[in-house]
């Protein structure tokens, strides 16, 4: 009798616990399908984030950090001394282009200043002594000619006498050139040549110098500064980076579908939430291009579907916003036509 007892309450607990069940799987269906028909989905969030251009200080010259006059988070403005490097190397190369410098004047200064004077005056001096035996044999030669023509000399004579008048006449011709090279000094290509190798020096001499300029590096912009690489007394290479500098240009960097597009094109304005600074503002759309195949949204139907590109959106706003920083959120709320 007990066993019969116990057999029916077993069983009344069972239905009991199948009911719960089939009456808690009914409450959910009911949810689930009046969610379905009366709760409506809200629109997707398209969410960027905050961005600014970065602009790496580095220089030409090679050489030790002597001294650095910002530090991260420093704001600077465009010209500002950022840090001084040290190069002995480039010092020494300036003392020798110098001196080369100095080397190629002075020889272009000996070339210009032409034959010294006491040359000058000996070759003038032999060409006035050719002249006079020109006079001279010209002289002999006419009067020997007078006697032969009156019978008085031979042929021989006469033709001794000519042939003296024409070396006189060859000779101080000979001496007029080499006083005429005295005068005019060094040749037009060795002048040339000297002006030349002081051209060289020169250009040596700017070309450290422009090393040299970059002995001090400055702020290219306004920016703050967000890295610094070397220490004081480190060493750094040609184009080493110094630090880095964020230029006051932020702007927002959103991702979205093609299809959201249609309203959307360059001078857009869009209005925005950052929730961090818990600001609304209207930025203006500058940049669209699409990222690629890599950034696709692949369709999930094979028939009646397709793939959807991904862009990307660049935005700034109109007027500078108050402590927005590369880094924070940016909630896309609405295009504003």
């Amino acid at each position: 009798m007990n066993s019969t007892n116990d057999s029916m309450e077993v069983s009344k607990k069972d239905r009991l616990l199948m009911l719960s069940i089939v009456i808690v799987v009914l409450v959910v269906a009911g949810l689930a399908v009046a969610g379905f028909l009366f709760i409506k989905q809200g629109p997707d969030t398209i969410q960027g984030q905050g961005e600014a251009t970065e602009v790496r200080v580095s220089g030409k010259l090679p050489g030790r950090v002597m001294e650095i006059y910002v530090e991260e988070g420093t704001h600077v403005k465009a010209g500002d001394t950022l840090v001084h490097i040290h190069s002995s190397l480039a010092e020494a190369k300036m003392a020798q282009a110098k001196a080369m410098e100095t080397v190629a004047s002075a020889t272009n200064r000996k070339v210009d200043a032409g034959t010294r004077s006491q040359i000058i005056s000996g070759a003038r001096d032999l060409w006035t002594q050719a002249k006079a035996a020109v006079d001279i044999t010209e002289k002999t030669y006419r009067r020997v000619q007078n006697l032969y023509d009156k019978g008085v000399v031979s042929a021989q004579k006469r033709d001794e006498a000519k042939a003296a008048y024409d070396a006189a006449v060859a000779g101080a011709d000979a001496a007029k050139s080499q006083y005429d090279l005295a005068v005019a000094g060094a040749q037009k290509e060795d002048k040339d040549a000297a002006q030349a190798m002081v051209e060289v020096a020169r250009g040596g001499i700017e070309e450290v110098n422009a090393l040299l300029e970059d002995q001090y590096l400055v702020a290219p912009c306004d920016g703050e500064i967000t890295v610094v690489y070397p220490n004081v007394s480190e060493l750094v290479a040609t184009g080493a980076p110094i630090m880095n500098l964020q230029k006051d240009d932020h702007w927002a960097v959103f991702n979205v579908r093609e299809n959201m597009l249609k309203d959307i094109r360059l001078g857009t304005r869009l209005k925005v939430y950052i929730p961090a600074l818990d600001v609304t503002t209207d930025i203006k759309v500058f940049y669209i291009k699409d990222l690629g195949t890599y950034a696709n949204w692949q369709a999930t139907k094979s028939t009646g579907d397709y793939d959807a590109r991904t862009f990307e959106i660049k935005a700034r706003p109109e007027k500078p916003i108050e402590n927005f920083r590369p880094g924070m959120s940016v909630i896309l709320k609405e295009v504003v036509k």
